[in-house]
């Protein structure tokens, strides 16, 4: 990557977005910590609070704290009603769409299956159809849209907007989405992978709020992830790092589609799990579980929120196989620990929905006793607050991403 050096307004918009940022970051705060925090001068900071002000970005909230020894201090907060973003999440089995508010916060969240064997113009009209429906129920005036954000299965061209050849979408290849979207619905289109999409919508309003160096898996139709380092998305070279789905952890297991064998996403899928599950029933003697039961009745009943419930009330063969897809987990998560030193991993998306918990504890669990700088610090783990919503929020928060948080690769661009 070429380096290359920066010119005055570039700085000025980027000490713009980095006080926003700390204003964002951190519930209420004053210009005095906002210029500690920020290594800017007092009167700089006060300029741009000015500004944004003025422009209704951000408010004073009327309130004020007194330092010890100090006079009082306004606090500063984000204006959450100045502006909206919305999210879209396209998942091979269900479309998704929020509006959410300057603060992340979701307005409306409407769901529909999508149907199988979709084309990417049948997507496209239904992608632009739910949109108008979320921002006719949320009642959001067009000119405090700031854009729309779609959070999709990868791998994509960033650069020139396209999804291309998605394993699990048949026949597409190279959709130009980003513009196809942007034409249909009227509104600019940011666009990212799933997994990223929900990292950033944990940094903008999850557990990574203020976490400067986490990584993030995302349990959907398959499995993915997101990394943020030193407070700025890490994409990698061709845009799509955190593939953490696709580290091999078990040499000799099946083929991938990707290449590899014994990939995690291949082992710890919905499918993968359902077919485990369906094989320890059938192996076993009868018993009396209600799982058990269901399975003689009806095999099909027995899909993937049925064994995630099941696991969450112990039932014995449906938490096993949770249990043991949440070592697999551990493994990679011990992986990224050691190559990477983040300081939180954050476990969320539809696909884990119930059985966070168990997950939550196999994988603490390995980091407490395997990564070697344990001794130094033990990463954290957490599930995601935003729960199943976690990428439709992250693709409204791609938006404001974008276009509030302090991006370096602007800074230092020609």
């Amino acid at each position: 990557m070429q380096q290359a050096g920066t010119n005055l307004p570039k700085v000025g918009r980027y000490n713009r977005a980095v006080v926003l940022d700390q204003i964002q970051l951190v519930d209420g705060i004053s210009r005095v910590e906002i210029a500690q925090q920020t290594g800017l001068t007092p009167q700089t900071v006060s300029g741009i609070v000015r500004r944004l002000l003025d422009e209704g970005i951000v408010r004073e909230d009327g309130a004020s704290r007194v330092a010890s020894g100090g006079k009082p201090r306004t606090t500063l907060r984000l204006n959450a009603e100045a502006g909206s973003a919305v999210g879209l999440h396209f998942d091979p089995i269900e479309l998704t769409c929020s509006v959410v508010d300057l603060r992340g916060q979701p307005l409306v969240v409407k769901k529909r299956p999508t149907p199988p064997g979709i084309d990417p113009s049948q997507a496209v009209t239904a992608m632009a159809e739910l949109v108008a429906e979320v921002l006719g129920e949320a009642d959001v005036p067009r000119d405090k849209v700031l854009g729309l954000g779609l959070a999709t299965p990868g791998p994509i061209d960033q650069e020139l907007g396209m999804i291309v050849t998605p394993p699990q979408l048949a026949h597409w290849t190279r959709v130009p989405m980003q513009k196809l979207l942007s034409d249909a619905t009227g509104l600019p289109v940011t666009m990212d992978n799933d997994a990223t999409a929900a990292a950033v919508g944990e940094r903008w309003s999850g557990a990574g709020k203020g976490v400067a160096n986490f990584a993030y898996f995302f349990f959907g139709t398959g499995i993915g992830g997101g990394l943020i380092l030193n407070h700025q998305v890490y994409r990698g070279g061709s845009l799509n790092a955190g593939e953490f789905g696709h580290s091999s952890v078990l040499p000799e297991g099946p083929e991938c589609y990707c290449g590899n064998r014994g990939c995690l996403e291949r082992l710890v899928n919905p499918s993968a799990i359902v077919a485990e599950v369906h094989r320890r029933l059938a192996d076993r003697p009868r018993d009396d579980s209600e799982l058990s039961q269901a399975f003689d009745r009806n095999p099909a009943s027995v899909d993937h929120p049925a064994i995630r419930l099941a696991a969450a009330a112990d039932d014995p063969v449906a938490a096993a196989v949770i249990d043991e897809a949440a070592e697999r987990v551990a493994s990679v998560a011990v992986s990224i620990a050691n190559f990477i030193d983040v300081d939180l991993i954050v476990l969320g998306g539809h696909g884990i929905q119930h059985v966070e918990s168990r997950y939550v504890d196999v994988v603490a669990s390995a980091l407490a006793t395997r990564p070697l700088s344990r001794s130094i610090r033990v990463v954290e783990v957490k599930a995601s607050p935003l729960g199943t919503d976690a990428a439709v929020v992250g693709a409204a928060a791609l938006v404001l991403h974008s276009t509030y948080s302090p991006q370096l690769s602007a800074l230092l661009a020609h």
